[in-house]
């Protein structure tokens, strides 16, 4: 048998893949046991294959590999950016607890976190993960006044609010000013489906999920208050099951979409929000200065418009330094464009999905595609139109008005962050004074 061959080292807990081959062989043998099927083994490599509901290519490559190394190699990371441990929902959900006991004056450690979202939320996340995690989305563990705490990054909290400055600028009475557009990029998995279902214990669980992910399908979409853009949707395959959904998309495809869909359809004189993706995110082509400036180029302007900065022996990388600093920054592509049909771009802050209302639709649409999955591509299609058809403009009005209570809840709650660290910068200088004097 091929597990005396290739070795799972004891001691070690299995991982989920593993657990449901495991699954997986039992039902199918159960499935011989019940059909009283003779079970023939001169071609063990087939019987494999469909034990475990494996390709015979697949199986025949990591057989192949085994017995020309001795041993099976993990999976290659180099087919994409895997996405983060922790989900944005969850994310969210640690930004609030964190800013809450920050807020109370009460320690903060990644020992209490994990306990707590366990407790209240029925997540497990191991300490290491969620340090990792409070790192990436801008937290400091540093020291206050009498204990250790974990706070947010500064430039997370200027991001945040000069967003925030620009949102509420555009309320009056309740209503926007310009109208809103939120779009996004995301993507769905032909596999995507509830994982627990009810079944009798005895009979085991009927649903035999495919193994992996399958088929994914790239998602563009956009939002008003009153629902989808109108024919601003776009649904495409992808040629990659994994990794990052961001690596599918690219410059040119989004750019496509964003004159010929998006920009047609969106009231005029819009605010459009969207996020800090790299393809939303180039320059003119006329941009000055870029690391691929010549080094007589950097002189000339710098000499033409600061000489007091310049000097005959200065190095390319002094020069781009300079010239950054003094030009005035390069517009992207993608603003221009807008601008010029009367639009503007807003772009989030990172690592605030609370703060992005599509969001919450996509959550919406997924949830439906998981509930009504038969692991077919041909339904998948069906089911997203229909997921899309879930988000109602009576639906969009709540989220929206739920996303402006999280932006109304930030914008208090660091006023009141700031005030009290003033406070205790001012004790802190008058118990400094008495020490002197």
């Amino acid at each position: 048998m091929i597990c005396k061959g290739i070795n799972m080292t004891r001691g070690k807990a299995y991982t989920k893949g593993q657990k449901e081959f495991i699954t997986t062989l039992k039902q199918s043998y159960e499935k011989e046991k019940i059909n009283g099927e003779t079970v023939l083994t001169k071609d063990p490599t087939k019987r494999i294959s469909i034990g475990l509901n494996v390709s015979l290519r697949t199986v025949k490559s990591i057989l192949s590999e085994y017995n020309k190394t001795g041993k099976v190699d993990s999976p290659s990371t180099n087919r994409g950016k895997p996405p983060f441990s922790i989900s944005s929902a969850v994310e969210t959900i640690i930004r609030h607890r964190v800013r809450e006991l920050n807020q109370k004056g009460q320690h903060v450690s990644q020992r209490s976190i994990c306990g707590w979202i366990s407790q209240e939320h029925d997540i497990n996340i191991p300490e290491k993960t969620l340090w990792r995690t409070l790192k990436r989305i801008g937290f400091v563990h540093g020291v206050s006044k009498k204990r250790s705490v974990l706070k947010e990054k500064d430039y997370v909290i200027i991001a945040r609010r000069e967003y925030l400055r620009k949102k509420i600028a555009n309320r009056k009475n309740k209503n926007s000013i310009r109208p809103e557009v939120y779009l996004d990029e995301s993507y769905i998995n032909v596999n995507h489906s509830v994982e627990k279902t009810w079944y009798f214990s005895d009979d085991g669980p009927w649903v035999n999920k495919p193994t992996g992910k399958g088929v994914r399908l790239i998602i563009v979409n956009a939002i008003t208050k009153d629902g989808w853009v109108p024919n601003a949707k776009l649904v495409f395959q992808a040629k990659k099951s994994t990794g990052d959904y961001h690596g599918q998309m690219d410059y040119k495809n989004f750019s496509k979409w964003f004159k010929e869909q998006l920009l047609p359809n969106i009231p005029p004189h819009s605010l459009i929000f969207m996020d800090n993706a790299k393809y939303h995110n180039v320059y003119v082509e006329d941009a000055f200065p870029t690391s691929n400036t010549l080094k007589s180029e950097l002189q000339k302007w710098l000499k033409s418009n600061h000489a007091s900065e310049y000097n005959d022996d200065m190095l390319k990388p002094e020069l781009y330094k300079k010239c950054k600093k003094f030009c005035p920054k390069p517009k992207y592509i993608l603003d221009v464009i807008a601008e010029n049909k009367g639009h503007t771009i807003i772009r989030t802050p990172q690592y605030h999905p609370e703060l992005q209302p599509i969001e919450i639709c996509w959550g919406v649409v997924k949830n439906y595609c998981a509930k009504k999955c038969d692991y077919t591509l041909e339904k998948l299609k069906v089911h997203l139109e229909d997921g899309f058809n879930q988000v109602t403009s009576a639906a969009m009005k709540k989220v929206i008005k739920k996303v402006r209570n999280e932006e109304d809840r930030y914008w208090k709650e660091d006023e009141i962050a700031d005030e009290t660290a003033e406070l205790l910068e001012e004790d802190v200088h008058f118990n400094d004074d008495e020490l002197m004097h």
